[in-house]
Protein backbone atom coordinates (compact mmCIF):
# COMPACT_ATOMS: atom_id res chain seq x y z
CA UNK A 1 0.00 0.00 0.00
CA UNK A 2 1.38 3.41 -0.95
CA UNK A 3 1.31 5.96 1.43
CA UNK A 4 0.47 10.01 0.96
CA UNK A 5 3.52 12.48 0.54
CA UNK A 6 3.12 14.54 4.24
CA UNK A 7 3.88 17.71 1.88
CA UNK A 8 0.58 16.82 0.00
CA UNK A 9 -1.16 17.71 2.83
CA UNK A 10 -2.33 21.12 3.42
CA UNK A 11 0.16 21.94 5.55
CA UNK A 12 2.39 24.48 7.03
CA UNK A 13 6.13 24.05 6.70
CA UNK A 14 6.69 23.64 10.77
CA UNK A 15 4.36 20.05 10.07
CA UNK A 16 6.29 19.06 6.98
CA UNK A 17 9.54 19.67 9.20
CA UNK A 18 7.84 16.36 11.40
CA UNK A 19 7.88 13.40 9.30
CA UNK A 20 6.24 11.03 12.13
CA UNK A 21 4.52 11.43 15.53
CA UNK A 22 6.82 13.27 17.95
CA UNK A 23 5.23 14.31 21.72
CA UNK A 24 4.92 17.24 20.99
CA UNK A 25 1.75 16.20 18.47
CA UNK A 26 -0.19 15.72 21.89
CA UNK A 27 1.40 18.68 23.91
CA UNK A 28 -1.63 20.85 23.33
CA UNK A 29 0.54 23.80 21.40
CA UNK A 30 1.33 24.64 18.32
CA UNK A 31 2.22 21.05 16.65
CA UNK A 32 -1.02 19.94 17.92
CA UNK A 33 -2.70 22.94 16.83
CA UNK A 34 -0.91 22.42 13.18
CA UNK A 35 -2.03 18.81 13.28
CA UNK A 36 -5.73 19.29 13.63
CA UNK A 37 -5.62 22.43 11.58
CA UNK A 38 -4.04 20.63 8.28
CA UNK A 39 -4.82 17.20 9.13
CA UNK A 40 -8.00 16.68 10.69
CA UNK A 41 -9.77 19.25 9.96
CA UNK A 42 -9.57 18.82 5.80
CA UNK A 43 -10.22 15.33 6.41
CA UNK A 44 -13.25 15.34 8.99
CA UNK A 45 -14.46 19.04 8.93
CA UNK A 46 -18.03 20.11 9.00
CA UNK A 47 -19.86 22.88 10.89
CA UNK A 48 -19.79 21.34 14.34
CA UNK A 49 -16.30 20.27 14.28
CA UNK A 50 -15.01 23.25 12.80
CA UNK A 51 -15.85 25.26 16.16
CA UNK A 52 -13.35 23.46 17.80
CA UNK A 53 -15.20 23.35 20.60
CA UNK A 54 -14.71 21.38 24.07
CA UNK A 55 -18.06 19.60 22.80
CA UNK A 56 -20.47 19.68 19.80
CA UNK A 57 -23.78 20.77 20.57
CA UNK A 58 -26.32 18.61 18.47
CA UNK A 59 -30.30 19.61 17.62
CA UNK A 60 -31.67 16.29 18.25
CA UNK A 61 -34.04 14.86 15.76
CA UNK A 62 -37.55 13.44 16.95
CA UNK A 63 -37.45 9.51 18.54
CA UNK A 64 -34.92 7.37 20.89
CA UNK A 65 -31.35 8.32 20.83
CA UNK A 66 -29.19 5.30 20.17
CA UNK A 67 -25.60 5.75 21.67
CA UNK A 68 -22.74 3.61 21.44
CA UNK A 69 -18.49 3.61 22.14
CA UNK A 70 -15.92 1.37 20.56
CA UNK A 71 -11.99 0.93 20.99
CA UNK A 72 -9.85 -0.13 17.59
CA UNK A 73 -6.47 -1.57 18.00
CA UNK A 74 -6.30 -3.95 14.83
CA UNK A 75 -2.89 -4.78 14.04
CA UNK A 76 -1.45 -4.64 11.58
CA UNK A 77 -3.05 -1.21 10.55
CA UNK A 78 -3.90 -1.51 7.15
CA UNK A 79 -5.05 -4.87 5.74
CA UNK A 80 -6.78 -6.29 2.46
CA UNK A 81 -10.14 -4.54 2.22
CA UNK A 82 -9.52 -2.06 5.15
CA UNK A 83 -8.32 -0.54 7.83
CA UNK A 84 -8.27 0.67 11.08
CA UNK A 85 -9.63 4.30 9.87
CA UNK A 86 -12.62 2.20 8.34
CA UNK A 87 -12.84 -0.35 11.15
CA UNK A 88 -13.10 2.73 13.43
CA UNK A 89 -16.26 4.19 11.69
CA UNK A 90 -18.03 1.08 10.41
CA UNK A 91 -17.86 -0.86 13.56
CA UNK A 92 -19.63 2.13 15.26
CA UNK A 93 -21.89 2.81 12.81
CA UNK A 94 -23.01 -1.00 13.15
CA UNK A 95 -23.16 -0.88 16.58
CA UNK A 96 -26.39 1.72 16.61
CA UNK A 97 -27.09 0.39 13.22
CA UNK A 98 -27.83 -3.12 15.57
CA UNK A 99 -30.42 -1.10 17.34
CA UNK A 100 -32.48 -0.03 14.98
CA UNK A 101 -30.72 3.21 15.12
CA UNK A 102 -29.79 5.90 11.93
CA UNK A 103 -25.99 7.10 12.53
CA UNK A 104 -25.76 10.80 12.89
CA UNK A 105 -22.43 11.88 14.40
CA UNK A 106 -18.90 10.42 15.99
CA UNK A 107 -16.52 11.41 18.21
CA UNK A 108 -13.04 10.10 17.05
CA UNK A 109 -10.11 9.87 19.70
CA UNK A 110 -6.65 8.95 18.45
CA UNK A 111 -4.07 7.43 21.08
CA UNK A 112 -0.75 7.73 18.72
CA UNK A 113 2.50 6.39 19.28
CA UNK A 114 5.82 8.40 19.09
CA UNK A 115 7.50 7.58 15.67
CA UNK A 116 4.03 6.80 13.68
CA UNK A 117 4.80 8.50 10.21
CA UNK A 118 2.52 11.08 9.32
CA UNK A 119 1.94 9.61 6.44
CA UNK A 120 0.53 6.54 7.67
CA UNK A 121 -1.93 9.00 9.62
CA UNK A 122 -2.40 10.38 6.94
CA UNK A 123 -3.84 7.43 5.05
CA UNK A 124 -5.61 6.23 8.14
CA UNK A 125 -7.56 9.77 8.18
CA UNK A 126 -8.47 9.91 4.63
CA UNK A 127 -9.96 6.81 4.79
CA UNK A 128 -11.64 7.12 7.78
CA UNK A 129 -12.83 10.90 6.54
CA UNK A 130 -14.02 8.01 3.04
CA UNK A 131 -15.91 6.12 5.20
CA UNK A 132 -17.99 8.56 7.39
CA UNK A 133 -18.86 10.45 4.04
CA UNK A 134 -20.22 6.41 2.65
CA UNK A 135 -22.23 5.81 6.19
CA UNK A 136 -23.67 9.69 6.16
CA UNK A 137 -22.14 10.22 9.46
CA UNK A 138 -20.87 13.39 10.34
CA UNK A 139 -17.67 13.56 12.95
CA UNK A 140 -18.20 16.52 15.26
CA UNK A 141 -15.53 16.19 17.81
CA UNK A 142 -12.62 14.54 19.12
CA UNK A 143 -9.33 13.99 20.85
CA UNK A 144 -5.37 13.29 20.10
CA UNK A 145 -2.55 12.23 22.47
CA UNK A 146 0.42 10.57 21.76
CA UNK A 147 2.28 8.39 23.84
CA UNK A 148 6.13 7.39 23.99
CA UNK A 149 7.56 5.23 21.47
CA UNK A 150 7.00 1.24 22.67
CA UNK A 151 3.79 2.29 24.12
CA UNK A 152 0.62 2.35 21.59
CA UNK A 153 1.56 -0.11 18.44
CA UNK A 154 1.00 2.89 15.98
CA UNK A 155 -2.14 4.22 16.58
CA UNK A 156 -5.71 3.26 18.48
CA UNK A 157 -9.00 5.13 17.55
CA UNK A 158 -11.98 5.61 19.80
CA UNK A 159 -15.05 6.15 18.31
CA UNK A 160 -18.53 7.43 19.68
CA UNK A 161 -21.24 7.75 18.20
CA UNK A 162 -25.21 8.57 18.21
CA UNK A 163 -28.17 7.63 16.46
CA UNK A 164 -32.38 8.33 16.22
CA UNK A 165 -34.45 4.94 16.37
CA UNK A 166 -37.43 5.77 14.39
CA UNK A 167 -40.76 5.26 15.92
CA UNK A 168 -42.17 1.71 15.64
CA UNK A 169 -39.16 0.01 15.34
CA UNK A 170 -38.56 -2.47 18.49
CA UNK A 171 -35.19 -4.32 18.41
CA UNK A 172 -34.35 -6.48 21.88
CA UNK A 173 -33.11 -9.82 22.46
CA UNK A 174 -36.46 -10.01 24.31
CA UNK A 175 -38.35 -10.32 21.78
CA UNK A 176 -36.63 -13.68 20.68
CA UNK A 177 -39.60 -16.68 20.38
CA UNK A 178 -39.41 -20.07 19.96
CA UNK A 179 -39.78 -20.53 16.26
CA UNK A 180 -38.18 -17.34 15.21
CA UNK A 181 -35.38 -18.11 12.48
CA UNK A 182 -31.77 -17.01 12.31
CA UNK A 183 -30.83 -15.47 9.53
CA UNK A 184 -27.17 -14.25 8.42
CA UNK A 185 -26.58 -11.72 5.45
CA UNK A 186 -23.40 -13.63 4.04
CA UNK A 187 -19.95 -15.28 4.39
CA UNK A 188 -18.23 -15.92 7.89
CA UNK A 189 -15.01 -15.31 8.80
CA UNK A 190 -13.78 -13.00 5.81
CA UNK A 191 -12.81 -10.58 8.22
CA UNK A 192 -10.26 -12.26 10.61
CA UNK A 193 -8.84 -14.45 8.13
CA UNK A 194 -8.26 -11.06 5.92
CA UNK A 195 -5.92 -10.39 8.95
CA UNK A 196 -4.13 -13.26 9.58
CA UNK A 197 -3.25 -13.13 5.79
CA UNK A 198 -1.16 -10.41 6.44
CA UNK A 199 0.04 -10.82 9.80
CA UNK A 200 1.34 -14.24 8.96
CA UNK A 201 2.37 -13.45 5.69
CA UNK A 202 0.63 -16.10 4.07
CA UNK A 203 -1.97 -16.30 0.45
CA UNK A 204 -4.83 -17.53 0.89
CA UNK A 205 -6.33 -18.05 -2.53
CA UNK A 206 -9.10 -20.47 -4.06
CA UNK A 207 -7.73 -23.20 -6.46
CA UNK A 208 -9.13 -21.04 -9.19
CA UNK A 209 -6.18 -17.71 -8.58
CA UNK A 210 -9.28 -15.69 -7.60
CA UNK A 211 -7.76 -12.45 -5.08
CA UNK A 212 -7.21 -13.31 -1.94
CA UNK A 213 -9.25 -13.14 1.06
CA UNK A 214 -10.64 -9.36 1.83
CA UNK A 215 -11.97 -7.96 5.10
CA UNK A 216 -15.71 -7.28 4.72
CA UNK A 217 -15.83 -4.02 6.53
CA UNK A 218 -18.70 -2.24 6.08
CA UNK A 219 -21.49 0.24 7.00
CA UNK A 220 -24.60 -1.98 7.63
CA UNK A 221 -27.20 0.71 8.93
CA UNK A 222 -28.74 0.95 5.08
CA UNK A 223 -29.40 -2.86 5.31
CA UNK A 224 -31.00 -2.96 8.60
CA UNK A 225 -33.23 -0.07 7.87
CA UNK A 226 -34.06 -2.17 4.33
CA UNK A 227 -35.32 -5.18 6.31
CA UNK A 228 -36.68 -3.23 9.58
CA UNK A 229 -39.54 -1.48 6.39
CA UNK A 230 -39.28 -5.22 4.32
CA UNK A 231 -41.09 -6.60 8.00
CA UNK A 232 -42.06 -3.99 10.42
CA UNK A 233 -42.45 -5.92 13.29
CA UNK A 234 -41.04 -8.70 12.54
CA UNK A 235 -37.49 -8.25 12.89
CA UNK A 236 -36.95 -9.03 16.59
CA UNK A 237 -33.05 -9.05 17.29
CA UNK A 238 -30.03 -7.55 15.34
CA UNK A 239 -26.38 -8.33 16.14
CA UNK A 240 -23.11 -8.31 14.36
CA UNK A 241 -20.88 -11.10 15.56
CA UNK A 242 -17.32 -8.95 15.51
CA UNK A 243 -15.05 -10.41 18.53
CA UNK A 244 -15.82 -14.12 19.01
CA UNK A 245 -17.82 -14.52 15.77
CA UNK A 246 -21.46 -15.90 15.60
CA UNK A 247 -20.78 -18.50 18.59
CA UNK A 248 -19.81 -15.61 21.06
CA UNK A 249 -22.87 -13.50 19.71
CA UNK A 250 -24.96 -16.57 19.42
CA UNK A 251 -24.14 -17.79 22.38
CA UNK A 252 -24.36 -14.14 24.01
CA UNK A 253 -28.32 -14.10 22.82
CA UNK A 254 -29.26 -17.85 24.15
CA UNK A 255 -28.12 -17.20 27.65
CA UNK A 256 -29.66 -13.39 27.46
CA UNK A 257 -33.16 -15.33 26.80
CA UNK A 258 -32.92 -18.57 28.45
CA UNK A 259 -33.54 -20.28 25.12
CA UNK A 260 -31.42 -22.63 22.82
CA UNK A 261 -30.63 -21.44 19.46
CA UNK A 262 -30.42 -24.48 16.41
CA UNK A 263 -28.25 -24.07 13.68
CA UNK A 264 -28.07 -26.04 10.41
CA UNK A 265 -23.82 -27.21 9.57
CA UNK A 266 -24.58 -27.55 5.83
CA UNK A 267 -26.35 -23.78 6.16
CA UNK A 268 -23.63 -21.91 7.77
CA UNK A 269 -21.88 -19.97 5.00
CA UNK A 270 -18.21 -19.54 4.35
CA UNK A 271 -16.47 -19.29 1.52
CA UNK A 272 -14.17 -22.16 0.98
CA UNK A 273 -11.05 -19.77 0.53
CA UNK A 274 -11.82 -19.52 4.13
CA UNK A 275 -12.52 -22.43 5.31
CA UNK A 276 -9.58 -23.92 4.25
CA UNK A 277 -7.70 -21.24 5.49
CA UNK A 278 -8.98 -22.13 8.81
CA UNK A 279 -8.79 -25.49 8.46
CA UNK A 280 -4.57 -25.01 8.08
CA UNK A 281 -4.86 -23.06 11.40
CA UNK A 282 -7.28 -24.74 13.71
CA UNK A 283 -9.76 -22.11 13.66
CA UNK A 284 -13.17 -22.66 13.97
CA UNK A 285 -15.38 -20.20 11.52
CA UNK A 286 -17.80 -19.61 13.64
CA UNK A 287 -14.99 -17.93 16.03
CA UNK A 288 -13.54 -15.77 13.60
CA UNK A 289 -14.66 -12.30 13.53
CA UNK A 290 -16.37 -10.38 10.81
CA UNK A 291 -16.82 -6.05 10.03
CA UNK A 292 -19.78 -6.52 7.52
CA UNK A 293 -22.10 -9.25 8.48
CA UNK A 294 -24.92 -9.30 10.85
CA UNK A 295 -26.68 -11.98 12.34
CA UNK A 296 -31.20 -11.64 12.77
CA UNK A 297 -33.83 -13.65 14.39
CA UNK A 298 -36.68 -12.74 13.10
CA UNK A 299 -40.45 -14.31 13.25
CA UNK A 300 -41.35 -16.82 10.89
CA UNK A 301 -43.63 -15.81 9.01
CA UNK A 302 -41.35 -12.21 8.65
CA UNK A 303 -38.88 -15.00 7.17
CA UNK A 304 -39.05 -14.53 3.08
CA UNK A 305 -40.03 -10.90 2.94
CA UNK A 306 -36.75 -10.08 5.14
CA UNK A 307 -34.70 -12.16 3.29
CA UNK A 308 -35.94 -11.04 -0.06
CA UNK A 309 -34.91 -7.38 1.15
CA UNK A 310 -31.69 -8.79 2.52
CA UNK A 311 -31.02 -10.37 -0.81
CA UNK A 312 -31.84 -7.00 -3.54
CA UNK A 313 -29.21 -5.02 -1.06
CA UNK A 314 -25.50 -5.22 -2.12
CA UNK A 315 -24.39 -6.30 1.77
CA UNK A 316 -26.96 -8.81 1.77
CA UNK A 317 -27.37 -10.90 -1.60
CA UNK A 318 -25.76 -14.31 0.12
CA UNK A 319 -28.06 -14.03 2.84
CA UNK A 320 -29.53 -16.98 4.20
CA UNK A 321 -30.95 -18.81 6.66
CA UNK A 322 -29.29 -21.19 8.96
CA UNK A 323 -30.87 -21.76 12.09
CA UNK A 324 -34.06 -21.73 14.73
CA UNK A 325 -34.79 -20.59 17.88
CA UNK A 326 -35.88 -23.31 20.51
CA UNK A 327 -37.36 -23.90 23.81
CA UNK A 328 -34.32 -26.24 24.81
CA UNK A 329 -31.86 -26.45 25.49
CA UNK A 330 -32.02 -23.35 27.46
CA UNK A 331 -28.71 -21.09 27.11
CA UNK A 332 -26.91 -23.11 24.17
CA UNK A 333 -26.31 -22.93 20.73
CA UNK A 334 -25.92 -26.08 18.79
CA UNK A 335 -25.21 -27.36 15.29
CA UNK A 336 -26.82 -30.40 13.50
CA UNK A 337 -23.82 -31.67 11.57
CA UNK A 338 -24.14 -33.25 7.67
CA UNK A 339 -24.04 -36.67 9.52
CA UNK A 340 -26.96 -36.16 11.89
CA UNK A 341 -25.50 -36.09 15.25
CA UNK A 342 -25.03 -32.70 17.24
CA UNK A 343 -22.65 -30.62 18.42
CA UNK A 344 -22.72 -27.95 20.89
CA UNK A 345 -21.42 -24.53 20.09
CA UNK A 346 -19.69 -22.90 23.51
CA UNK A 347 -19.12 -19.87 24.70
CA UNK A 348 -15.36 -18.95 23.84
CA UNK A 349 -12.79 -18.44 26.15
CA UNK A 350 -10.74 -15.87 24.92
CA UNK A 351 -10.04 -14.57 21.46
CA UNK A 352 -8.79 -17.03 18.48
CA UNK A 353 -7.07 -14.06 17.00
CA UNK A 354 -6.14 -11.00 19.15
CA UNK A 355 -5.85 -7.45 18.04
CA UNK A 356 -8.23 -8.15 15.45
CA UNK A 357 -10.21 -5.13 15.28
Amino acid sequence: MSLPNPASFVCPLPLRDYPHIVMGHGGGGQLSAELIEHLFLPAFGNTQLNRLGDSAVLASPPGRLAFSTDSFVVRPLFFPGGSIGELAVNGTVNDLAMSGARPLWLSAAFVLEEGLLLATLGAIVERMAAAARAAGVAIVTGDTKVVERGHGDGCYINTSGIGVVPDGAEIDSALARPGDVVLVSGYLGDHGMAIMSVREGLAFESATGSAPIESDCAALHTLVAAMLAAAPGGVHVLRDPTRGGAAATLNEIAASTALGIALNDDAIPVRPTVRAACEMLGLDPLYVANEGKLLAIVAPEAEQAVLGAMRVHPLGRDARRMGTVQAAPQGMVTVRTGLGATRIVPVPLGEQLPRIC
